[in-house]
Order: C-alpha cells, then sequence, then structure tokens
C-alpha cells in the first residue's frame, strides 16, 4: 500500500470549479437531493470478513441501489444542478455501465433524453438496463476512454450536455454522499476502503471524510492491472497507462480525472491493488457468506482488506455495485473454486487393462472425492499396455480435502499429478 499524507481540501481547492462543490455545504445539499433516488444502504457488519481481517468489518451494499450502484447519486446530484436549459438539450456520457445507469435513470427522472456511449466489452446485462431506463446506447471501443473519446465527438455534434463519469465536481459531490451515510451510522469509523476506475467515488468519499474528521483514513482501492491513480500519484500529475487489463470492467480506466486528482492526492492515504484472482475470492466470500451478489469493481474493498496492516479497527468497506451478468458470474464461480483448491484435476499413468479405472474411482471414494469429469487418453505412450493417461476433476472440500485424496492416490500405487484445470 502506497501511504499519503492526508488532509483537509474541502474547502479551498476548486475555488474556480461549478458552483465551489465540494464544500460541507453542497455535501448536505447533495445528501438530501439524492435521498429522492437512493435507497437505504445500511452499513452490514461481518462477522466472517472481521475474523478474518482482525478488525470490525462493515460493509456499504452499494450493490443494493434500485441501478445496482451507487453512480445514481452523482448522476442525479449532478442533474439536479443543470440548467433547464442544459438538461433539454440531451445528456450524453461514457461509461462501463454503472453511471450509465445513472445517468439513464436520472434522466428518466427529469423526462429528458439520454444517450450512453459504452465499451463494446461492456456485459450485456449493463447494456439491457441501460436501455430499459429509455437511454439510447452507442457501443464503442474495447475501454472506457475510447468510449468516453467518442462521446465526446456526440456531444459537440449534436450539442448535448456532457455528464462526466469520474471528473465532474458535481458528480464527485453526489457520490460523497456515501460518507455522510457512513458517519452517522458509525461516527467512530477508522478506515473507508473505496474503489477507484477515474476516482470520482473515492474524491467524494475521502473530501467530506476529512471535512468530517480529519483522522479518518480513507484507502483507494485499484485493480493492479488498471493502476491508473497508483501511477499519477507516483509522478505527481495524471498520467495515463499504455493499456488496462482487469476482470473489474467498471474501474478498467487508463486515465483518472484531471479535475478531481488534486483532491485525491490531498485526501487519500494510501493506494492499494488487488489482483484479479483476489476479486474472484472475494466474489466466493460475499456469495457464502453474505449471500450477495457484487460486481467485480465492487469487490475492491473486500479484496483489500487483507492487505491492510491495522487491527482492532473499525473498517467500512464500499460495495460499490452488483451488476454482474450470469455468465460472467458462472465463470468467476468456477475460477473460485478452483482456486481455493474445491475443484482440481490430477493426471495418473494406469495400465489399459480391466478394472484399473474402477479401483482409481474407488481410491478417490474413500476419500468422498467426488469426480466430475474424467479424461482417458491411450495416445500418451506408445505401449498401451505399459500406460495410459486418466486426468480426473474432482470437487473437494478444500486445500486440507485435496492433499488427503493425493496422499490416497499416493498410497494406491499411483503418481498423480495436479494439472491445470479446464472446465
Amino acid at each position: 500500500m502506497s501511504e499519503k499524507t492526508g488532509g483537509n481540501m474541502g474547502e479551498n481547492v476548486g475555488e474556480n470549479s461549478n458552483e465551489k462543490m465540494l464544500t460541507l455545504d453542497k455535501f448536505e445539499e447533495a445528501s438530501e437531493v439524492v435521498k429522492q433516488v437512493t435507497q437505504e444502504t445500511k452499513l452490514v457488519y461481518s462477522d466472517y470478513l472481521s475474523g478474518q481481517s482482525g478488525n470490525k468489518v462493515y460493509l456499504k451494499p452499494e450493490n443494493m441501489q434500485f441501478t445496482g450502484a451507487y453512480k445514481v447519486r452523482g448522476a442525479y446530484y449532478k442533474l439536479s444542478t443543470l440548467t433547464d436549459e442544459e438538461r433539454k438539450k440531451g445528456l450524453i456520457t461514457a461509461s462501463a455501465g454503472n453511471h450509465a445507469q445513472g445517468v439513464a435513470y436520472a434522466a428518466k427522472c427529469y423526462g429528458v433524453k439520454a444517450v450512453i456511449v459504452m465499451p463494446t466489452t461492456t456485459p450485456l446485462i449493463k447494456v439491457n438496463r441501460t436501455k430499459g431506463y429509455g437511454a439510447e446506447v452507442v457501443l464503442y471501443g474495447d475501454v472506457y476512454d475510447e468510449a468516453c473519446a467518442h462521446a465526446y465527438e456526440l456531444a459537440e455534434k449534436n450539442g448535448y450536455t456532457f455528464i462526466h463519469p469520474f471528473d465532474d465536481l458535481a458528480v464527485a459531490t453526489g457520490q460523497g454522499t456515501i460518507a455522510m451515510e457512513i458517519f452517522k451510522e458509525l461516527p467512530l469509523v477508522d478506515y473507508i476502503l473505496a474503489p477507484i476506475g477515474g476516482g470520482g467515488l473515492a474524491t467524494g468519499v475521502s473530501t467530506l471524510a476529512k471535512l468530517l474528521n480529519p483522522k479518518i483514513k480513507v484507502i483507494g482501492v485499484e485493480p493492479a492491472g488498471a493502476n491508473c491513480l497508483q501511477a499519477s500519484l507516483k509522478e505527481g500529475k495524471v498520467v495515463t497507462l499504455d493499456r488496462v487489463n482487469t476482470i473489474a470492467d467498471g474501474t478498467a480506466v487508463k486515465t483518472p480525472g484531471s479535475k478531481v486528482f488534486p483532491y485525491l492526492s490531498q485526501n487519500l492515504d494510501g493506494i492499494i491493488t488487488v489482483e484479479d484472482e483476489e476479486l474472484v475470492v472475494a466474489f466466493l466470500d460475499m456469495v457464502e457468506n453474505h449471500k450477495m451478489i457484487v460486481e467485480n469493481s465492487g469487490l475492491l474493498a473486500v479484496a483489500a482488506l487483507k492487505h491492510l496492516d491495522i487491527k482492532d479497527k473499525r473498517v467500512v468497506a464500499i460495495l460499490s455495485g452488483g451488476n454482474m451478468d450470469v455468465i460472467t458470474m458462472s465463470s468467476v464461480v468456477q475460477q473460485g473454486l478452483i482456486l481455493r483448491d474445491r475443484i482440481f484435476t490430477v493426471s495418473v499413468l494406469l495400465p489399459d487393462k480391466p478394472g484399473e479405472l474402477s479401483h482409481v474411482s474407488d481410491v478417490i471414494a474413500r476419500q468422498s472425492g467426488n469426480v466430475i469429469k474424467l479424461e482417458h487418453n491411450q495416445f500418451v505412450s506408445i505401449n498401451r499396455n505399459a500406460a495410459v493417461e486418466l486426468r480426473i476433476t474432482m470437487e473437494a472440500f478444500g486445500t486440507e480435502h485435496k492433499k488427503q485424496i493425493i496422499d490416497a492416490l499416493h498410497e494406491n500405487g499411483y503418481q498423480p499429478k495436479v494439472v491445470r484445470t479446464i472446465m
């Protein structure tokens, strides 16, 4: 985790920004405005995550919002600050999905047109839900940054009012209302973990947190394959990554916001980066222990808990969204089971004669292993009588059970080799 010294930057930065956003007055105003479109997302205490981390861990379940993510806060508050003329021009934005739904829903509430440019890689559930709110969807580019550039072109061509998903102080003010709710429920909160894509959520949350209590620690969390803010903080200026590569599609951003960067530089107390494999495991944690569906970007704060070198602190992890399509969900579950040794594959060599397959199956059955797939390769050796390969994919209860099964195969004269599991 990269550390920085936090400070209060709510009142002095942005003197020339629209309506001097990110002040305590504006946060209070936004908190009242967003109540019109948000559901109450009370903190959820996690016994499981608390036990794992040695802290008192609370979840802020923004995945339970009507649009499936916190983004509706910033979108709706931004629209409330526009003039009637700006809204009537029609709205346009670029988004990997959650901001798209936020703007689409907010536009529907105001009865105005919304055009959303989304990367072609956006999960189908986010595309369909955005259309479901009445927005026109344009699919363009492989990543958010390419979609955003196209949205700017369309805005200029058609005279639309552009609503930036994160590099807008009014949007960031709306997102910061999350911190207001956290403090009302947990006034003595010590740490807040906030996912970061372009930085709007972390800007609002960290700025308001410092205004309410300068001692609070706010840690931003990025995917290791899209750590644009970490790279920018290291350089002391906004930089653009050459490429991004992460399953956390909602935070796959190459360049953090330039308007919000000064606030992030001042108010964040550190950055944690998370590998994709950690998000896969975190998904299983949430499903099994909290019965919640949280998308990969929304899991960043949960995965980051294992990186915190603290104990006995009150920690809030923001679950930023829950919009995940079932195909992605299925893939994540399978990979999670593999990573946790609950599904694994071994290769064994055995003579090609009757009874050998039955014997191997009996060994596994006696250890309560559950075979789910067999692959029999007679051509692994030129001498079939000497050896054929049997690949066995099976379910286990975890790492210890997996070891128990492998040891039993060894004890019965086989030489099992663990190989890559392909479902």
